[in-house]
């Protein structure tokens, strides 16, 4: 979508203020003024695919800083202190990182950066401290987007400089690596109009998103809090499945030296996003739309309470399953990022010869980009509109990759069900504890399961009963001790919705998207095993 498409009419009861339109102007902190010069500038750039170009380096810029924490590395846990790491490989990956911003900053620059270049080597020539000093900080004025590009790219030329040096050393520990990226993270923050570092910020020129339905669904959001946190979701996970294509981009293109440092900089702001999108609805959902459903119910006045009454029911009602869905968006994200930093992508210092990365960073974009599909298609589902995927996302493919990864969504549950339904029969809740080791830790187990993976599949599948599941779980959460009664009801219901999950799988098998596409039992049992494992 262009930048000058209009925004869809607001649908009715939905807040006044459009939150996807405040988000794309406000969450980058440009004033007013920056926000203009840029948008100019940016429309006036003559750069081939001046939007790839921008959002590669924006990215480049913050992965700089989210790669400066070792926990959005990919590789499995390791049992070392961090302190005992050599870091020279991962200070690589940042050189050849910043290399990379600096190529994209004399693209958008064109010539004028070879006015850069000449600026620099007067610097070099001019006998006088005091003329040098003068020249420098005149060329490191920020008041243009060009100027702000000059300085960045300033910035980071010596950086690299520096970087060269560090390389030479025969270890690089962990405070020096991090002391270097600390100096490009400042570097960045400081620039004017380039500026990315933020957990949870979009820019119009690249996170618009593309489909009608999806911002008519956003609009038609009642309560501003609600309303912000579904577009703030929306938003976020789109702007994940721009990371994986640009992955994907860095995997197929064998004519540049720097693919290493470009994918493990995107990865580390994949990873980073993907846990601030997840703790912060973990941590606020619920908070924030209660706060709007109580600031909605103190507007009404005292007389008009009895007539608004089945309104504002049908609303909580609608708010407990927008709570529901993004929380379950919250845990899914998590796991399926754990699963693909733990088991499907190379460590950044394990030295993996480039074709094998590409293959990996491949099979991991692959495996994930239906799962963030499958997020968005089921937050649209919890809020009463069905999407058509092929309509919805970019790639080709999409509807079968996405019924492919419903289907083994599908089996893995039906599997957890009916385990945990078994071991459920078999307990006995009145054991006295401090005599037997007997545990009942597996119904804490399952009701995680069940919001990260069992909740969307209850929602998308139409489950007849998913009242009464729900209901039966609950009454599991809501009690410190187990009681026979509840947990055999539970287990009443979990055994009608394994049922259901075996037909919804012969009927997901059965459509036009996977008619010839056999099911890869071993592959869903290896997926499982992870998914458990986690």
């Amino acid at each position: 979508m262009s930048s000058d498409t209009p925004l869809p009419p607001r649908g009715p009861g939905a807040p006044a203020r459009n939150a996807y339109a405040e988000l794309l102007r406000d969450s980058r902190g440009l004033k007013r003024e920056q926000q203009h010069a840029r948008d100019t500038w940016f429309a006036r750039l003559a750069a081939e695919k001046k939007d790839e170009v921008l959002f590669e380096l924006e990215i480049l810029l913050k992965g700089l800083a989210c790669f400066a924490n070792p926990r959005n590395h990919p590789g499995a846990g390791r049992r070392q202190t961090i302190v005992s790491y050599d870091f020279r490989q991962q200070l690589a990956h940042a050189k050849d990182g910043m290399a990379r911003v600096v190529q994209l900053a004399r693209t958008m620059l064109g010539e004028k950066d070879r006015a850069f270049v000449f600026q620099r080597y007067l610097e070099t020539v001019l006998p006088e401290d005091t003329s040098r000093t003068r020249l420098h900080y005149a060329a490191m004025a920020q008041e243009t987007p060009e100027s702000s590009l000059f300085v960045l790219r300033h910035g980071l030329t010596n950086l690299i400089e520096v970087n060269t040096g560090l390389l030479r050393l025969p270890r690089v520990t962990y405070r020096l690596f991090y002391a270097q990226l600390a100096l490009t993270m400042r570097e960045i923050a400081q620039s004017s109009f380039f500026n990315p570092l933020s957990a949870l910020e979009f820019r119009p020129e690249f996170d618009r998103i593309g489909s009608a339905a999806v911002l008519e669904l956003i609009q038609s959001v009642p309560f501003e809090h609600a309303h912000r946190l579904v577009a703030l979701t929306f938003l976020s996970l789109f702007r994940m499945l721009k990371y994986l294509r640009l992955l994907d981009t860095f995997a197929r293109d064998h004519s540049d030296r720097t693919t290493a440092g470009r994918v493990y900089l995107v990865l580390a702001v994949l990873r980073s996003d993907g846990r601030a999108l997840s703790n912060f609805l973990r941590r606020r959902a619920g908070e924030l739309l209660a706060q709007g459903y109580e600031k909605e119910i103190l507007r009404i006045p005292c007389a008009d309470m009895s007539a608004r009454h089945d309104d504002l029911a049908i609303e909580g009602h609608r708010l407990v399953a927008v709570k529901d869905a993004l929380a379950s968006i919250s845990q899914s994200v998590r796991l399926d990022l754990r699963r693909a930093f733990e088991h499907d992508l190379p460590a950044a210092d394990a030295s993996t010869p480039e074709p094998e990365l590409r293959t990996r960073v491949l099979a991991a974009t692959a495996n994930l980009r239906p799962a963030l599909e499958l997020a968005i298609l089921f937050l649209a589902r919890s809020l009463g509109a069905r999407l058509d995927s092929a309509r919805v996302f970019e790639e080709p493919g999409t509807r079968k990759a996405t019924s492919g990864r419903l289907r083994q969504n599908t089996w893995m549950f039906a599997q957890i069900t009916r385990a945990f339904a078994s071991k459920a029969r078999a307990c006995d809740p009145t054991s006295d504890r401090w005599s037997t080791n007997e545990t009942f830790s597996f119904v804490r187990d399952f009701l995680g399961y069940f919001r990260a993976m069992g909740y969307p599949l209850l929602v998308m599948g139409e489950h007849a009963r998913a009242r009464e599941l729900l209901g039966s779980l609950a009454s599991l959460r809501d009690t410190d001790l187990l009681d026979r009664a509840r947990l055999e009801a539970a287990v009443r219901e979990c055994e009608a919705f394994y049922d259901f999950l075996i037909q919804l799988f012969e009927r997901t098998s059965k459509g036009a998207d996977l008619t010839g596409v056999p099911f890869d039992r071993q592959a869903a049992a290896r997926a499982l095993m992870l998914y458990l494992g986690d």
